[in-house]
């Protein structure tokens, strides 16, 4: 029973997403316990993050439970997709600097 977490993980994680067939789970083991790598389609990321992180925070502490019942650390890792949505910093326009906030603000 040692792929329970994974199993878990992967009923949990198709029940969510819209695209159950491009869920990738991947699970290491090492001193530091067990890693759990999950790749979804980047459209289901939302429904895999949740509002502020709820969801994923939620599925966390489950894997840390079903982890505890074997004597184990499970940690999960939720890999960003390629052009993931969430903007840089440094190249979003809507974002800026204290001093360009202040020049800004002089000019009012």
């Amino acid at each position: 029973m040692q792929d329970a977490d994974k199993t878990f993980l992967e009923y949990v994680v198709k029940a969510l997403v819209d695209n159950p067939n491009d869920v990738k789970i991947d699970r290491s083991v090492d001193e530091m316990g067990v890693l759990i790598t999950l790749t979804v389609n980047p459209a289901d990321m939302g429904k895999i993050i949740g509002r502020m992180g709820n969801t994923a925070k939620a599925i966390r502490t489950l894997l840390r439970i079903i982890g505890m019942k074997n004597n184990a650390r499970v940690n999960l890792k939720i890999n960003e997709p390629e052009g993931g949505m969430r903007p840089e910093r440094a190249e979003s326009p809507t974002l800026k600097t204290v001093d360009q906030a202040m020049e800004d603000l002089k000019g009012i």
